[in-house]
């Protein structure tokens, strides 16, 4: 499942005493990389306003109605300054607009050569103005890593690959479904959540009883086209040689059956219980289903864990790729700054150096092994990792959570399910800081550098109470 790709809107600003030539070279500069990063834009064309920049209270009208026929196309705001531009303009337009989208603001460095009166920008200046501008409006803006920044700089690249990432999590997150399938395990108090607080924040849970699940794979044939279909996508996923037949159609319908009642309740993601009810009522456990949910970018969740499926989706959403739910585990001999991240598990296939099915050795010596096919074994490979984690505060009703990044290595490790070890500058004070604060042992992990647009999306867009592990200044 591809990233969908963006749309951006454009401001271009202008303010009338400093040369306009620049609002033009500007705006077709930005185009140009916006363009070359694939991305859409809705802006006015020269033959609307002069340059298509946004300098007068009428201009910012025309760009905000443009926006707002637009609206569910936008994703985003970059506000360009190729001179100081009209800070009032700016800030009329998005608030006319009333997008509620994240606004990136870019300023245009002056060149020391070039500071005469025909060609001198002030873009340094008048960024403060804009960004004083939208303060006082009330409107959330975002910053480039440099306070001036060429369109066509490899700075400017990177800051739009970060936005971009930032709208995604913001937009994706909004209006946003979850499927909850099962009662959170008994044994599991530390995945209690508020929907009520969830819910506050425009993301709705849709609840299903394993009861009824069961009761729907219990009436589906073997010869049924979709527990055949279900079937085949399973065997094309992932080695499956040592699993017995009647286990796999099993997993067959269950994952046809999930299927279906997500896209008829339009759920994008989901949370399941699994130990020890599908594998006592069932005889399966849902981990094969639940990695190729999460490897097709709809992530879902052990034990009914919602707010770890939130994480793997934001992580997912800035990423474009697939996001895993891990335990912080086990210590790594005595390097205070590893760590044994595993599951017994349900990680998607991007995660792996290989993987096989197998049985569950963790639940096999409650319910018995045949009663468990269905894992994904392997070991993470190694790369870049971000990893994130949410929860709802429920006795100050509020969000709140941490996000931060490290790698995982290739070191040695002799382990059962799903497994890795992580490298996290300064660990330690991270692990402190989650005991300290009373976290949850789940952490949702994804195989980028993500960390810093999903602390920005959910900080600055969506006012979330959140830490950022050795965070740096963006």
């Amino acid at each position: 499942m591809p990233v969908k790709k963006m749309t951006m809107g454009l401001i271009v600003g202008n303010r009338g005493f400093f040369p306009d030539h620049l609002a033009k070279s500007g705006r077709e500069e930005m185009l140009r990389v916006l363009a070359g990063a694939g991305i859409d834009v809705v802006a006015l064309t020269p033959e609307e306003r002069k340059y298509g920049e946004v300098e007068t209270r009428e201009e910012s009208r025309r760009c905000a109605e443009l926006f707002k026929k637009n609206r569910e196309r936008i994703d985003g705001v970059i506000v360009t300054l190729p001179n100081f531009g009209e800070e009032r303009a700016i800030a009329d337009t998005l608030r006319l607009a009333d997008l509620r989208v994240p606004v990136l603001i870019q300023a245009t460095p002056d060149d020391p050569k070039k500071m005469t009166i025909a060609s001198r920008r002030d873009s340094f200046c008048g960024k403060m103005s804009a960004c004083n501008n939208l303060r006082q409006y009330g409107i959330p803006y975002s910053i480039t890593s440099l306070h001036t920044e060429a369109p066509e700089s490899p700075e400017f690249t990177k800051d739009l690959e970060w936005f971009a990432a930032v709208c995604r999590v913001v937009n994706g997150f909004r209006n946003l479904r979850i499927g909850a399938i099962g009662a959170r395990p008994a044994a599991f108090n530390t995945v209690r959540y508020s929907e009520k607080i969830l819910e506050s924040q425009g993301i709705s849970i849709e609840t299903l009883d394993l009861s009824e699940v069961l009761g729907r794979i219990d009436r589906m044939k073997d010869t049924d086209d979709v527990a055949q279909a279900k079937l085949a996508s399973i065997k094309k996923y992932v080695d499956a040689s040592n699993v017995p037949a009647a286990a796999l159609m099993k997993m067959a319908k269950l994952g046809a059956v999930v299927d279906h009642w997500m896209a008829a309740t339009e759920v994008t993601i989901s949370a399941v219980q699994c130990w020890t009810s599908i594998e006592e009522n069932l005889g399966v456990v849902p981990c094969t289903i639940m990695s190729m949910m999460s490897d097709s970018l709809l992530s879902s969740a052990c034990e009914v864990d919602i707010c770890g499926v939130l994480g793997m989706h934001a992580l997912q959403l800035a990423s474009g790729t697939p996001s895993a739910l891990l335990d912080w585990n086990n210590n790594y001999g005595t390097d205070p700054n590893k760590a044994v991240c595993f599951h017994c598990s349900n990680l998607p296939k991007h995660f792996f150096r290989s993987v096989k099915m197998d049985y569950q050795e963790i639940i096999a010596g409650t319910v018995g092994k045949d009663n468990t096919y269905g894992t994904c074994v392997g070991l993470i490979k190694p790369g870049a990792m971000s990893f994130a984690r949410f929860s709802t505060e429920d006795t100050a009703g509020h969000m709140r959570g941490y996000v931060g990044e490290g790698r995982f290595t290739d070191d040695p490790l002799m382990t059962f399910g799903g497994a890795g070890v992580v490298e996290i500058p300064e660990m330690q004070r991270l692990l402190r800081y989650i005991c300290q604060r009373g976290f949850e042992h789940h952490v949702a992990a994804n195989l980028s550098n993500v960390a810093s647009a999903v602390f920005e999306a959910t900080t600055r867009y969506l006012g979330w109470d959140m830490s950022h592990h050795n965070a740096s200044p963006n």
